[in-house]
């Protein structure tokens, strides 16, 4: 994740290489340039072909491609925007499972406390992994009683609100926990099972790949015909026009590309990681554990900082 103060045009634009997008987008405008002068070269100085495409044409293709561009930022945002509600509600949850746990504890439960703050700190450790595709097990809390299993699971983050669940009713059984702590207890599970499978389903569906493909046609067909109807008038400043055109049409729809799987390890995704190790903090901080402070200084954010 890319942080920035939005107000600071300059600054930001003086870093706006350090994304992959934008090399890469660059690279193809680049191309596109190649391409709008190789058109000038044929037409205007060897006659090579006479092709006129109607402006009210070019102008009707404009309307309809703005109109897609529009819809495929906005669905790519709201994406993007959902990854980061559902992380927000589970940075509510696993704080508030911690209070709850806390006020019911013993003082001097160390063991339990350590427990209970392995496991909610797991959660959206292993939720993380979960979303790209790896989970680091090195990296979890340790609970040598349940690991194992943990590593044989389909799914690690189900496992563990599992594991919490009987945790709780454990408690429930020797009197710790009473049925009116439950009614404050089981919406923070569900509320941490339904952020794994909201995340999930982001994960798993994509834009529809025919939507995809005819809007990335559609642009290089736009792109393609630029050049033709510009040239008459413009001359050779067509080039440079059309590599502002590309510009436009190539970036819009390459960040929606970015953003549309927001949990991956890209400059624009979701700072999941940060998000993860910043609830362990927050949890072993409300149940009075004491933290390694190399796992306190994770918080600290590992991307793109502009000052």
């Amino acid at each position: 994740m890319i942080v920035y103060k939005s107000g600071e045009w300059w600054k930001a634009l003086w870093h706006f290489h350090t994304s992959e997008v934008i090399r890469l987008l660059l690279f193809r405008v680049a191309m596109v340039g190649v391409y709008g002068s190789a058109i000038a070269v044929a037409i205007l100085e060897f006659h090579s072909f006479n092709l006129v495409i109607g402006r009210e044409y070019f102008s009707f293709l404009g309307i309809m491609l703005s109109l897609l561009l529009v819809f495929r930022t906005n669905t790519a945002y709201d994406r993007y925007y959902e990854g980061r509600r559902l992380w927000g509600q589970l940075v509510s949850h696993c704080r508030g499972l911690a209070m709850e746990i806390n006020a019911v504890l013993p003082r001097d439960a160390a063991q339990s406390r350590r427990y209970f703050a392995a496991l909610i700190s797991n959660f959206p450790l292993a939720l993380k992994g979960t979303l790209r595709g790896r989970i680091n097990f090195d990296q979890l809390e340790a609970t040598p009683d349940i690991m194992e299993r943990l590593r044989s699971a389909e799914s690690v983050p189900t496992t563990i609100v599992a594991y919490l669940q009987e945790s709780v009713e454990q408690l429930r059984r020797v009197e710790i926990i009473t049925p009116t702590h439950l009614l404050t207890i089981k919406p923070h599970l569900l509320g941490m099972m339904e952020v794994n499978g909201s995340c999930e389903r982001i994960k798993a569906t994509p834009i529809p790949f025919s939507y995809s493909f005819f809007i990335k046609m559609f642009i290089t067909i736009f792109i393609a015909i630029m050049p033709i109807v510009l040239l008459s008038t413009c001359g050779y400043f067509m080039v440079p026009i059309t590599m502002i055109g590309a510009y436009v049409m190539l970036g819009l729809e390459m960040i929606g590309t970015e953003i549309e799987q927001p949990f991956g390890l890209d400059s624009n995704d979701l700072p999941i990681s940060q998000l993860a190790n910043k609830i362990r903090v927050s949890v072993h901080d409300v149940l009075r554990v004491d933290l390694h402070e190399q796992k306190r200084q994770l918080v600290a954010l590992p991307y793109s900082v502009i000052h």
